[in-house]
């Protein structure tokens, strides 16, 4: 079956297509989240070695995505190119999930880094081939607005899911929700949905056919991809900005227990922030279609950046002060963190094949996985690091000074609005627009008839 067309998919394909994305986000969030706080306070790892642990697992992504991307392009198997690297992802996320998320006792360090390592081999598996997929779906504008808007709510509905259920078990079951049991409970939950959502999935949505294509060497498809100016000034626009993302992420939980001391509240204030984000997505997709994708993009760039700062305000007590914001910072990034580049960068790869003869989309994944994951873990590694430089103590009851304080206040809230101001900058002349893409569109498939 073949989406080259632009005509509007059914509801019913993206709903089983998104779902893939429900339990990989639930398992992508939590290791951001929790993970760097229960290591250090929970484990005993130093703060500067967390941060570093997470960032040296990202250096094998340097050599497993690019290979993804390759193999997912050229092995083509009676299933498919990409179905069987995401139904193959499955037992290779749900032992590292297991591992990561409940380790055995004596734990340490090294267990922490080894298990990184397998999930982030299972999440290039999935994403990039199951990204690719997505991008092939459609040739129209628009309509990949809707297959990325359908893709980031699946997300954003598995980090709500991975606050709500450990809200649900504490108020009908009285279950702690300390970061050791939310990170159990969450882990089960990751293990029994992901077989399910993949298959559903995998069984349910058809993977485009695509016509014969030239075929460029690898290496000299690398080239050309470095050369692709759109691409490079959205993946790097994208990872100054994810960067800033990636700086708050692992600080949520310090900044919510030891600024406001309500760490019984954080998975609240996340399901706040998961709401908003998720309602969020059908304003961007709309958004996009009225004045452009990329600035569409800034909009959400400069709406996270000016609202952002406002967490310094905060202090002892003011989680109820905090709602406000976390509204306002969940609204943007339902637009800025996944749904408004993953579908300008289907644009780039139509750009890519223009000029190559070549759908070469999981190369292109590949890249970008490369760059979401390194800067994900840029951001956590600048987080710990700062936390440690400032020597802020993570160790359970310790008290930290009215600087150490500041300096976390500070770190999760202004400094990430720099980075914020640095994507919207460079992306805001961005030069595939709506009518350049379908002249794209019209030579790719002129040239396919000739």
């Amino acid at each position: 079956m073949v989406h080259n067309d632009g005509k509007r998919l059914k509801n019913s394909t993206l709903f089983y297509y998104s779902l893939t994305e429900l339990p990989v986000m639930m398992g992508f969030f939590p290791a951001m989240v929790f993970i760097p706080r229960f290591y250090a306070s929970d484990v005993g790892v130093p703060l500067a070695l967390v941060g570093t642990y997470i960032l040296v697992a990202r250096i094998v992504d340097l050599f497993t995505d690019p290979l993804m991307g390759f193999i997912s392009d050229r092995v083509q198997t009676p299933w498919g190119k990409r179905k069987p690297w995401v139904l193959l992802s499955a037992p290779v996320m749900m032992l590292s999930i297991y591992m990561l998320f409940m380790p055995p006792e004596g734990a340490g360090g090294g267990h922490m880094l080894f298990w990184m390592l397998v999930l982030g081999v299972g999440q290039t598996m999935v994403i990039i081939p199951y990204w690719s997929w997505g991008a092939e779906l459609s040739t129209d504008y628009n309509e990949r607005s809707r297959i990325t808007g359908w893709r980031a709510q699946a997300g954003i509905v598995g980090n709500f899911a991975t606050q709500i259920i450990p809200i649900t078990a504490a108020a009908l079951f009285a279950y702690s929700t300390d970061a050791e049991s939310v990170l159990r409970l969450v882990g089960i939950t990751i293990i029994v949905l992901m077989p399910i959502c993949i298959l559903a999935t995998v069984t349910r949505v058809p993977e485009p056919l695509r016509p014969p294509q030239e075929r460029v060497r690898m290496l000299e498809g690398l080239k050309l991809m470095v050369t692709n100016k759109p691409f490079l000034r959205l993946v790097i626009a994208f990872m100054i900005g994810y960067i800033g993302l990636n700086i708050t992420t692992p600080l949520y939980l310090f900044f919510v227990s030891d600024v406001l001391g309500a760490e019984d509240k954080t998975p609240y204030i996340l399901s706040i922030y998961m709401v908003t984000s998720f309602a969020s997505v059908p304003f961007w997709v709309w958004l996009s279609t009225k004045i452009s994708k990329h600035r569409a993009y800034v909009a959400a760039f400069a709406m996270i950046a000016i609202a952002h700062p406002f967490y310094l305000l905060l202090g002892e007590g003011d989680i109820w002060w905090m709602i406000p914001v976390t509204i306002a910072t969940g609204f943007a990034s339902g637009g800025f963190s996944q749904m408004l580049p993953n579908a300008m960068k289907a644009d780039v790869i139509d750009y890519d094949t223009l000029r190559t003869g070549e759908n070469r989309a999981a190369l292109f994944f590949s890249a970008w996985s490369f760059a979401q994951k390194s800067t994900a873990s840029i951001g956590a590694a600048i987080a710990m690091f700062g936390l440690a430089f400032l020597g802020f103590n993570a160790e359970p009851g310790a008290v930290n000074s009215e600087d150490e304080l500041f300096g976390l206040r500070f770190l999760f809230s202004a400094f990430p609005s720099i980075f914020f101001l640095g994507g919207a900058l460079i992306v805001w002349n961005f030069p595939i627009t709506p009518e350049r893409q379908r002249e794209i569109r019209a030579e790719i498939e002129a040239k396919a008839r000739a």
